[in-house]
């Protein structure tokens, strides 16, 4: 495989993992994702995150409950996971808060996607699986990890050995209906 296909080949087989073994997870695969997440690119280098590796069994339980929603089927998974991860939101640094508050968006929100996203990544290459919740009872897991009140945990990462081995196929639009060239209008070059 040539050095330029790596990563795409990462990013095809990477999927959000609902399923784990009860598999510890070697500390240093978590050390080098975490590693991967803070050298993230983020507006004005004010890397506005701080993540939370949740390895006791019991809280990491108490934390999966509080994520799982008894109306809906969403997130009855995490408690498989042997670790989560979750990620709070730190003011930015004064020039990413100026620019949010003149662009009127939320670098900080973008800046931790791509953190997220990094973390993700380095778990696939890892042999790990993960899977990204934003669905939880925010200020129950709040409480249990004595997350400050005014801070917001935006993010809950499941982590583990894929308790599948089943590869599903990526259901994705084609390129050329995402895809636009020098303006909206315009679809592709031969326009």
């Amino acid at each position: 495989m040539q050095t330029s296909d790596i990563l795409l080949e990462l990013i095809k087989t990477r999927q959000s993992e609902r399923a784990y073994s009860d598999r510890p997870v070697d500390p240093d695969k978590i050390a080098r994702c975490l590693e991967a997440a803070r050298l993230s690119p983020s507006a004005c280098n004010a890397q506005p995150w701080t993540f939370i590796v949740i390895n006791d069994p019991e809280l990491k339980n108490q934390i999966a409950g509080a994520s799982a929603d008894k109306l809906l089927p969403l997130n009855h998974f995490a408690k498989q996971a042997p670790l989560l991860v979750a990620v709070v939101m730190e003011k930015p640094n004064l020039t990413s808060k100026l620019g949010e508050m003149i662009k009127d968006k939320k670098f900080t929100l973008i800046d931790i996607g791509i953190a997220a996203s990094n973390f993700c990544l380095q778990a696939h290459a890892e042999g790990l699986g993960t899977c990204m919740l934003g669905w939880f009872a925010e200020d129950k897991i709040k409480k249990l990890l004595h997350i400050p009140k005014n801070k917001r945990l935006v993010l809950l990462i499941t982590v583990g050995y894929s308790g599948s081995s089943k590869q599903r196929t990526k259901i994705r639009k084609p390129v050329k209906e995402i895809t636009r060239y020098n303006r909206y209008d315009k679809k592709s070059d031969d326009e």
